[in-house]
């Protein structure tokens, strides 16, 4: 192969241009402040805050963390200081830079999704949202979102109405067929699908025989869900036409070369930051010496490359 003098990382996911296909997770980057004394925020093609709601939310009661081995558990309950307060304080000091600052959105009923995208409008910068619809519908008895494609459709579809802006809908492994929920995110007007949000996991205390959560089973990460994740984003991408923005267990450029080839478009890193917040810009200067080792012009030419006899996995549309 030929060698390639100066690859080209940028990647384009419908509206949104990143100068690299590195995001950081909503969770695990804070509001996007929170780094700012021990990592180059532009080393990232752009973040996700925490998730922002209408009203401030207390989180669930302590402990809502733990390490498991490897990855962590988690129980957070979407903590945070709700919209108003983000808009006037942390979001004007996040929307510079190259890093495109993209709010997750997280709410209990449809209208407050509504009231939180409207009120970031007057906000100048923010690139687009990621609407975390694996949160309870309180309409609809505690279901999250994503699990019924009818209810996903229509909250999207909603907030659409409310910005010209990029959206991505965040995607639960923990439902029959991820596909039926991107799907309906595309049908929706949504601009690309991020997947997948954490499994199902839990951890005890063997000694006392207590759980490790206060809410006994949490949101697991890190690597040993990449396989899943993978799956996932395969099966996917096999279903829509938007781009995919994949997550779970990278740590290290290969993964994300995996995670292009199987039809990401782009990428976000989570658990592994926490271990080194530096991680996107070794991430990024791997990719490039890969680039020019294998003669790759264009990160973007990897997304859905996967040499395989089957156009499809079995049981999903092509």
């Amino acid at each position: 192969m030929t060698a390639t003098a100066s690859p080209d990382l940028s990647v384009i996911l419908g509206s949104l241009s990143l100068h690299n296909p590195l995001l950081a997770a909503s969770g695990c980057f804070g509001y996007g402040t929170e780094y700012d004394d021990v990592a180059d925020r532009d080393n990232l093609g752009g973040f996700i805050t925490k998730s922002i709601s209408l009203a401030p939310w207390k989180g669930n009661d302590p402990p809502r963390l733990t390490e498991v081995s490897p990855g962590l558990l988690n129980s957070i309950g979407l903590a945070n200081m709700g919209v108003e307060k983000f808009a006037n304080e942390v979001a004007p000091q996040i929307v510079t830079g190259k890093s495109k600052a993209i709010v997750s959105v997280a709410c209990k009923v449809m209208e407050e999704y509504e009231e939180v995208v409207a009120l970031l409008e007057d906000v100048e910068g923010i690139a687009g949202y990621e609407l975390n619809i694996s949160c309870p519908n309180v309409k609809e008895g505690g279901m999250a979102f994503c699990l019924n494609p009818n209810i996903t459709e229509e909250l999207v579809a909603r907030v659409r109405k409310r910005t010209n802006r990029w959206i991505t809908t965040k995607l639960t492994p923990n439902m029959t067929s991820v596909s039926q929920g991107a799907l309906a995110s595309e049908a929706g007007g949504a601009d690309a699908v991020s997947l997948i949000n954490t499994l199902v996991g839990m951890a005890v205390d063997w000694k006392s025989r207590r759980p490790k959560l206060a809410t006994i089973t949490g949101g697991y990460s890190g690597p040993p869900i990449k396989p899943v994740a993978l799956a996932k984003v395969w099966e996917v991408w096999n279903a829509v036409k938007i781009p995919i923005i994949g997550i779970g267990g990278i740590t290290n450029w290969k993964d994300v070369v995996e995670f292009m080839i199987v039809g990401a478009s782009a990428v976000q890193i989570g658990t592994a930051l926490y271990a080194d917040p530096n991680l996107p810009g070794q991430i990024a200067a791997d990719l490039r010496e890969y680039m020019r080792n294998e003669g790759v012009g264009s990160l973007s030419e990897l997304t859905g490359s996967l040499k395989t006899d089957r156009g499809a996995m079995v049981g999903v549309p092509a």
